[in-house]
């Protein structure tokens, strides 16, 4: 070990003498002529520059550099449109028919509209019925009997669509989907108009579909007739003059709506026993709904009905 150590030098900063190194630091003198020669050579620069004519061909002559910028071109393709816009663009009957199949595919979603939609109110829903009938009259031939078998061929579809719009949107207004007799009665009122407005057809046969359309309706002024004869003893029925609005509705009827009339009869019949039995020749004296309470509605003179 001593051996290998002593072939090796020591570190220069433990070698005795060691000086540091040398820096060349100029005389005085030495920088003054330094800096003159300096001096002289720049104002040289400055003689020759300003030697040169201020406006010099070549430097009117140059063109400037122009700054060209390119705008990025976008690649424009077609593309469908987004939902909103495009639901802005359908109709109502595009959007209806549009929903109606898409409910007829997945009937999960036809229930999730049936829960949230809002219930249809008496006033839109005969607005509907107007617009069939509208449609139903719109159908008719022009000129010749509205009542033959060619008309009845020509409005064939058109009815049949009336009665069964009528047929659907009824059991809506019927207890208990429908807990307020006034509501159900104003529906059933306005509702029975239509199918007085149906013409009576030549052929007996045609006829069956406004029978049976008077037969349906009766039974569902029975029904509320019924059921509103449970709630405060039928109060509801004394007022809003229903006894007279169903006796002109089975007048005009030819007598179909009976089955409603003898409901309302019978509903209300604690309120007939208080009723005096009238003298003979008196039935045109007296209110429609003391003769329907005696079972005289119809004898002797007409009853007055109010502004019907």
């Amino acid at each position: 070990m001593n051996v290998i150590n002593s072939s090796f030098a020591p570190p220069p900063h433990l070698l005795p003498n060691r000086l540091s190194p040398t820096r060349n630091i100029l005389s005085p003198a030495m920088s003054n002529r330094k800096r003159k020669a300096d001096d002289e050579g720049s104002g040289g620069d400055d003689d020759r520059m300003s030697a040169s004519p201020s406006g010099s061909p070549a430097i009117l002559n140059r063109p400037l550099a122009k700054h060209s910028t390119k705008r990025m071109r976008t690649n424009i393709s077609g593309r469908p449109l987004p939902l909103q816009r495009l639901l802005e663009t359908l109709s109502a009957d595009d959007m209806r028919n549009m929903l109606q199949a898409i409910c007829d595919q997945h009937p999960d979603i036809g229930n999730k509209v049936l829960s949230t939609a809002p219930r249809p109110n008496i006033q839109s829903t005969l607005e509907v019925l107007a617009r069939y009938e509208s449609q139903f009259q719109a159908a008719f031939p022009f000129g010749g009997k509205p009542s033959s078998d060619y008309a009845y061929n020509r409005v064939r579809h058109q009815l049949i669509e009336l009665l069964e719009a009528l047929k659907d949107f009824t059991p809506h207004f019927l207890p208990p989907n429908e807990t307020q007799p006034a509501t159900s009665l104003a529906f059933l009122d306005g509702a029975t108009q239509y199918i007085h407005h149906l013409p009576d057809w030549d052929t007996y046969q045609h006829n069956r579909h406004k029978e049976e359309a008077y037969e349906e309706m009766a039974k569902a002024w029975a029904a509320v007739f019924r059921e509103a004869a449970k709630k405060a003893g039928g109060i509801q029925l004394q007022y809003g003059g229903w006894d007279e609005k169903i006796a002109k509705h089975n007048e005009v009827s030819g007598g179909r709506m009976q089955e409603a009339v003898n409901e309302l009869r019978s509903s209300l019949g604690w309120l007939g026993n208080e009723v005096q039995q009238p003298a003979a020749g008196q039935y045109g004296n007296m209110s429609v709904r003391d003769q329907l309470f005696n079972g005289t509605y119809g004898m002797g003179a007409s009853a007055r009905i109010g502004a019907w």
